[in-house]
């Protein structure tokens, strides 16, 4: 039986001064094609050295409060996929606290 393979691609169109102007991404498996977005942040897991690599990049015209909402966002979709890669409920429930206290902090409306 053959390997199925799927391919993510990142397009990152920069200025002069290799600051991110526009952002694309295409996931043909997920329907998604040449979709334009104004951050990003992938982890990376290296197994050899032990140590998360990370690409973060955001447009020069993402919004700050946007960016607030996309952490807060993020914060709790790592809560979700660290429960399901774990089974730590009593982790993932800190964790849920931290991003209620970071939303309320930032004043992020739910």
């Amino acid at each position: 039986m053959a390997n199925i393979k799927s391919k993510i691609e990142l397009n990152v169109e920069l200025d002069e001064n290799r600051v991110p102007e526009k952002l694309h991404w295409t996931a043909q498996d997920g329907g998604i094609s040449n979709a334009e977005a104004k951050a990003m942040m992938l982890s990376v897991w290296d197994s050899k050295t032990q140590e998360s690599l990370r690409i973060d990049l955001w447009t020069k015209d993402m919004p700050v409060d946007e960016m607030k909402v996309f952490f807060h966002q993020t914060l709790v979709a790592m809560s979700n996929t660290f429960n399901r890669a774990t089974q730590d409920e009593k982790m993932t429930a800190t964790m849920k606290d931290f991003c209620d206290y970071f939303a309320e902090k930032l004043e992020i409306k739910k």
